[in-house]
């Protein structure tokens, strides 16, 4: 995929999006979160840009949604079934089905619908989703405790890009190497002539060490584990939950997960959690150690009656003796106890094996002194010793760790990929149950799906998911228009609550996504030109404005749907007659389809040059001062209107008075006429 290409995509977004370890999977999946990590562009931005992807695929020209109601009215859908998400990737995800005339975008997205009609939306897998985030990388490794060593200044450069998480350093031989061994717990050598060299320390010779660097750091692939490992364990649960087909073996990941702690070291080794902390209590422990050998001696010498001669006082300070001789001549079994006791303490308190205990146990002399003190030469050793060993054990553990979890990176991502993906499908299952919808048939086999069926749109019990009621509550609507139609009706009896159902319908159609009604068949339309009520008459620049839009529309409607609301709003009522007549016309020869809601629905029909359609949604009457609606439009039908329904009531309600006054009517006839009843008759 030519990434400038896509619209809105210029050279330096280009070159962003060039820097995704994929894009062009992202970009056809419309995986807005993966496209947003590109340096510098927002998740805003990354659904355009997914949007302008999936055009480009479609050879889709864009504009459907025509004017501002149009996509006023798409973003409430949208915002319908944002609302249903569980994950904000889902949301954004969303943001990239958008209504297309195009056949094969609304295939591809029907196709992705049907499958999410298919899903349950159980309660335990919601739960589950709340947990499921797009993975992320970790950001930066070091190790610090390993380095690679080189000869080659140009392989010094190749071994800094291809493992940055370590140090590298050059040295001339293998005295330079042993120094380096001094100072790291692990040197890698990459050069081969450093192969059958022995050297103190762990020194390795890898000349393949840059082709296998997961071996190398493990710490790589278990940062990536370790900083999503919440999201991962997540995603599993939502796999079981829903019974999803995994792409990776759950257990094998579920295990290595758990032996992962969250700053990506090895959990649950019992030999390596006993070295670190071995590591980690030494000095307290033999702090200890020195107070059970000197509390030891404080009470041998409390209870020890000790006479000491003249003579062998004398002799002991001619020889400058102390109490160390004084201890080894009188209490040499004692002090010999006390160490013991010491060494024990320290090697039962660091939990120390046999050959760690034997250094441990040079740490108290057997020489007599007080009070006994550590050697703080062998405390250094065995720390090296404990030290050594536990990043041993550590590194081993982390190389097979991460040899178990290498091979799940791959499918981990996809486990990841596929719950939320889930999360997408389950908001649509979600909004189709709520609103009670069905996949849309689109009609005809032309390129606006108009050929050989004359059918604009038809729908059957639609209920309008932009009313702020209980779907029970809604009235369904069965309604047809093929080419264009008037729409009369009373005042509050739905008609712009009809218009918004049409275009909701349609614009889902379009989006791929089941619509809310029994039944639909529709044609597949270029755009869908809808214009809301104006406010008040406009001055006489935004009148010739509209009129010039209807104009272009008219020369260039043959695929448009358009929908009007009360357009004589904008002039006096008999221009806007003459004027809405003439825009019929044009609409009507270029083979649009369109519905023009208004109350001068009998004057327009008198003005056109054609037998304009008009459809009526009819008041049954008035039941205790509301109007009762019938709120299907009634084809080829001039509604009543509300004050002609109004003077009704009142002339029988007069006709009910005056028989009642009168006993009955005059010569057993109808009552004369009086003032409403003339006023009725203007009606007719």
């Amino acid at each position: 995929m030519d990434l400038e290409s896509i619209p809105g995509v210029g050279e330096k977004t280009a070159r962003a999006l060039s820097a995704l370890d994929d894009p062009e999977r992202a970009l056809r999946a419309g995986d807005v979160e993966a496209i947003a990590t590109a340096p510098g562009i927002s998740q805003g931005r990354a659904a355009r840009i997914a949007r302008g992807a999936i055009r480009l695929e479609h050879d889709d020209p864009g504009g459907f949604l025509a004017t501002d109601r149009a996509r006023e009215v798409y973003r409430e859908l949208l915002g319908r079934l944002e609302e249903r998400t569980v994950t904000d990737y889902a949301a954004q995800r969303l943001e990239t089905i958008y209504p297309s005339p195009r056949r094969s975008r609304i295939e591809e997205v029907q196709s992705f619908a049907a499958d999410a009609l298919e899903r349950e939306p159980e309660p335990a897998v919601l739960a589950a989703l709340e947990g499921v985030e797009p993975l992320r990388e970790p950001g930066d490794v070091r190790v610090r405790e390993r380095c690679l060593a080189t000869t080659d200044a140009e392989r010094y450069s190749e071994a800094r890009e291809a493992i940055p998480e370590l140090s590298v350093e050059i040295v001339e031989d293998a005295q330079g190497l042993a120094e380096l061994a001094r100072g790291y717990a692990t040197v890698i050598a990459l050069d081969e002539s450093f192969a059958g060299v022995t050297l103190d320390g762990d020194v390795q010779v890898r000349p393949d060490a840059l082709e296998t660097p997961a071996e190398v750091v493990p710490e790589r692939p278990l940062a990536f584990f370790a900083r999503n490992r919440d999201r991962l364990q997540a995603a599993i649960e939502v796999h079981r939950e829903a019974g999803l087909d995994a792409p990776c073996d759950l257990a094998a990941l579920e295990d290595g997960l758990s032996r992962l702690d969250e700053d990506g070291t090895v959990a649950g080794d019992d030999e390596l959690d006993r070295l670190t902390t071995a590591v980690d209590d030494l000095d307290a422990a033999a702090g200890a150690a020195e107070s059970v050998a000197n509390d030891h001696l404080r009470e041998a010498i409390r209870e020890q009656d000790v006479t000491i001669e003249g003579s062998d006082l004398l002799s002991l300070v001619e020889r400058g003796a102390g109490v160390d001789s004084l201890l080894s001549r009188e209490l040499a079994d004692e002090y010999a106890a006390a160490v013991e006791a010491a060494r024990d303490h320290l090697v039962d308190a660091l939990d120390l094996d046999q050959g760690e205990a034997e250094i441990a146990r040079r740490a108290f002399s057997d020489e007599p002194t007080f009070p006994v003190e550590r050697d703080e030469d062998v405390i250094g050793r065995l720390r090296d010793e404990l030290t050594a060993a536990k990043e041993r054990r550590a590194g081993r553990l982390k190389r097979e760790l991460a040899a178990d979890l290498a091979d799940q990176r791959e499918g981990a991502r996809q486990l990841v990929r596929d719950a939320l993906e889930l999360d997408v499908e389950l908001a649509i299952a979600r909004f189709a149950r709520e609103y009670d919808c069905t996949m849309p048939e689109f009609v005809g086999s032309g390129e606006h799906g108009d050929a050989g069926d004359a059918v604009g749109f038809a729908i059957e019990g639609g209920r309008s998911p932009l009313l702020d009621e209980p779907l029970e509550a809604i009235d369904p609507v069965d309604y047809e228009v093929s080419g264009v139609a008037l729409l009369s009706g009373v005042n509050s009896g739905g008609k712009t609550s009809t218009l918004d159902l049409v275009a909701s319908v349609v614009i889902l159609a379009h989006m791929g996504l089941p619509v809310p009604a029994e039944r639909v068949r529709l044609r597949r339309f270029d755009d869908l030109h809808y214009h809301a009520k104006t406010q008040g008459t406009l001055d006489a620049g935004a009148f010739e404005s509209t009129v010039r839009e209807f104009a272009d529309l008219a020369e260039g409607g043959e695929g448009s749907l358009v929908l009007v609301d009360e357009l004589e709003s904008i002039t006096e009522p008999g221009a806007s007659a003459k004027i809405i007549a003439g825009i019929l016309e044009a609409l009507a020869e270029n083979g649009a389809t369109a519905v023009f809601v208004s109350h001068l629905a009998d004057e327009i029909r008198e003005m056109a040059a054609f037998d304009v359609t008009v459809d009526g949604i009819e008041a049954v009457g008035l039941v205790d001062g509301e109007l009762e609606v019938n709120r299907s439009p009634v084809k080829d039908h001039l509604a009543r209107s509300t004050p002609e329904l109004i003077v009704e009531k009142l002339a029988d309600e007069a006709r009910d008075d005056r028989l009642a006054a009168n006993g009955g009517a005059p010569d057993g006839g109808e009552p004369e006429p009086v003032f409403y009843d003339r006023l009725l008759e203007k009606f007719d």
